[in-house]
């Protein structure tokens, strides 16, 4: 419903200067074969583009509790780079508290905002101020970004041993 919101949204497909360079998440290669990949999607520039990122951290700083808070964060990559890395723009969807880190039971916290992705990937209908119209809006999330132990907990791939690294699996050199 804010003008300022809804063009700052736009910024990746009509304000980004399309040189090559990688300057915004838009010039990856990852963002362009997802475009490919989902063209319905792509076809819109007002649909959002996320990156979640997921940690630990022990809120007392009192290093010798067990006591551990995960954050989980969405971060709408449509915005542009001076913008889209503010803490304003940033998306707190979940903290989940413990006495220990959530582990592998991450996924049971996960379930709500995994239900809402899979709603926002058909959409729903919203207003856009500067076009003044409604429209189906959809979001998909391209990136998480954490460390490996937190990559270890959200995608339940070890990060320890044999098959530690994601990319190589098979092939990781463990010696």
């Amino acid at each position: 419903m804010s003008s300022k919101t809804a063009e700052s949204m736009r910024w990746h497909h009509d304000g980004r200067t399309d040189d090559g360079l990688l300057r915004h998440p838009a010039d990856s290669l990852a963002w362009k074969t997802f475009d490919q990949k989902f063209p319905s999607f792509a076809g819109d520039p007002r649909n959002v583009r996320l990156g979640l990122a997921s940690d630990g951290f022990n809120p007392f700083k009192i290093m010798s509790t067990s006591y551990s808070t995960w954050t989980v964060i969405l971060v709408p990559y449509n915005l542009p780079p001076w913008i889209c890395m503010k803490q304003s723009s940033f998306i707190l969807s979940m903290i989940i508290p413990g006495e220990k880190g959530s582990g592998n039971d991450i996924d049971i916290y996960m379930q709500p905002l995994i239900e809402e992705l899979k709603q926002l990937w058909v959409g729903v209908e919203t207003y856009d101020v500067l076009k003044k119209e409604n429209f189906n809006l959809r979001a998909a999330l391209l990136w998480t970004i954490n460390d490996f132990p937190a990559y270890a907990n959200l995608s339940r791939w070890s990060t320890k041993g044999r098959y530690a690294c994601p990319c190589c699996a098979a092939q990781t050199c463990s010696t």
